[in-house]
């Protein structure tokens, strides 16, 4: 029973998109480890920019830099 967790920042990604990613994950472990696709969990959480910090800063402010 495979759960995959995928994590991106909240800036918009749309419903066709993260089916796509659901079904494209889903896939994947279908094809390369044979796991039934009804057994299969896939979460998209999606986080705030300013949750979500790389090198010591959040990613709104490093967004607002480039």
């Amino acid at each position: 029973m495979p759960f995959v967790n995928i994590r991106i920042t909240r800036e918009g990604a749309t419903k066709e998109q993260k089916e796509k990613l659901i079904k494209g994950v889903t896939d994947l472990l279908v094809d390369v480890l044979g796991k039934n696709p009804k057994t299969t969990f896939v979460i998209i959480d999606e986080v705030e920019t300013d949750n979500w910090g790389v090198g010591g800063e959040s990613v709104t402010e490093l967004r607002k830099k480039q």
